[in-house]
């Protein structure tokens, strides 16, 4: 099942947050960007060919806005998808875990066009007390954020081997 946060589903975070036993694989972007709609695009696939695992939900946060902080302190194994500056060649993928992630998003390494950040939510957990205790971020090097409707080929060649690595990190998480 795929979940959009909006703001009448998604309240403010509170101390009184049940943390979730499902593994939350939160796909990011713009899909009227390019490449940028990567994250979105993955989650997208993987909520289609994974419908019905037990124990993981996916969720589209489109261009990501405060409203995503609650499903994030709502859970304590949070896998993030989205481009990321990695210096490398186009659709090259990187996992960041724990506080690689956090260490990633918080110096600049994430390429965006969000409207609030990945760090910012982070931070939002963290001053909660309510970071999730596992988190990863699956990173994907963009080639262009120009207008269009589906990312460059080399990205698009990426968005299997990007399923397969939230799916690995997700099973390995839950044994």
């Amino acid at each position: 099942m795929i979940t959009s946060a909006t703001p009448a589903e998604t309240p403010a975070p509170s101390a009184q947050v049940t943390k979730s036993d499902s593994v939350l694989v939160l796909g990011l972007g713009n899909i009227l960007l390019t490449d940028e709609g990567v994250g979105v695009y993955i989650v997208n696939r993987l909520a289609q060919e994974q419908a019905g695992t037990p124990g993981i939900e996916f969720m589209d946060g489109g261009t990501l806005s405060f409203m995503l902080a609650n499903a994030i302190v709502s859970t304590d194994a949070l896998i993030v998808v989205d481009t990321a500056a990695l210096n490398a060649a186009p659709g090259t993928i990187q996992v960041f875990e724990g506080d690689a992630m956090d260490h990633f998003v918080s110096t600049g390494g994430k390429s965006s066009v969000h409207e609030v950040s990945l760090s910012d939510l982070l931070a939002v957990a963290a001053l909660e007390g309510l970071l999730p205790a596992r988190r990863a971020l699956v990173g994907i090097q963009p080639q262009d954020f120009d207008w269009g409707e589906r990312p460059t080929e080399a990205v698009g060649n990426a968005i299997p081997r990007a399923c397969e690595t939230v799916m690995e990190i997700a099973r390995r998480w839950q044994s």
